[in-house]
């Protein structure tokens, strides 16, 4: 098999209360290989939160490294963390976060003109992206136009619109009904196979997580592999 494309090596995160020294990841292993889907299931305040944001480089771990395509990222300063996140993650939370004054394909177009595309350019990338996860006929809607299901989608075609190698997603499908998250769920599921991202999804829903390659959980600040 080849490198894990995000590899968090004894990852370790604490935080002090006091006297008191509470140990969120002790000696954490996790690696993702490239076009595949791993569900991270955890019971609220096992560490899931600390440990994608530490995956996303939103925090640095107080012991262990954090691998991205090989490169160690915990001695990076803000700016070349800032730049790496920009080119090789993407995130989707529960919530979509969109901009409610721009259209769904705007939305889109965003982090790419941000990272230097030209309009035309972002705009073909948004077409193509949207009509893959079926929404081709709302490109123009703002998000306030659009249905739950739509606008998580719009928020998946938005994280992967600058083609990162990682994709986290925290309860991405949590706010919305069981058909409509089967939905969004089998739309993402295609576009890490499509892309071949490697793909971290926290997750409540347990018969979405029997669909994914992979199953983990947190327990005793480690992560184990689910059956």
């Amino acid at each position: 098999m080849n490198d894990p494309v995000l590899y968090l090596h004894q990852a370790e995160r604490r935080y002090h209360q006091g006297s008191e020294s509470l140990i969120i990841l002790d000696q954490a292993d996790l690696g993702l290989w490239p076009g595949q889907s791993v569900a991270l299931i955890a019971p609220s305040g096992a560490g899931k939160s600390s440990l994608l944001h530490m995956a996303g480089l939103l925090e640095t771990p107080d012991g262990g490294e954090v691998y991205i395509e090989g490169v160690p990222t915990s001695k990076l300063d803000d700016g070349q963390r800032t730049a790496l996140r920009r080119s090789k993650i993407g995130f989707v939370y529960q919530m979509h976060h969109l901009q409610p004054e721009f259209s769904a394909s705007e939305n889109v177009m965003l982090p790419q003109m941000i990272a230097g595309l030209s309009r035309r350019e972002a705009a073909s990338r948004a077409a193509e992206l949207l009509d893959y996860l079926g929404l081709g006929a709302r490109k123009t809607h703002r998000p306030a136009e659009l249905s739950g299901g739509e606008q998580q989608r719009v928020a998946i075609a938005r994280a992967v619109a600058n083609a990162p190698k990682i994709l986290l997603a925290d309860e991405p499908t949590g706010n919305l009904d069981p058909a409509t998250a089967d939905k969004v769920f089998a739309a993402l599921a295609a576009l890490v196979k499509a892309t071949g991202l490697a793909a971290l999804i926290a997750t409540h829903n347990l018969e979405l997580a029997a669909r994914m390659d992979r199953r983990v959980t947190l327990r005793d600040a480690k992560v184990h592999e689910l059956p």
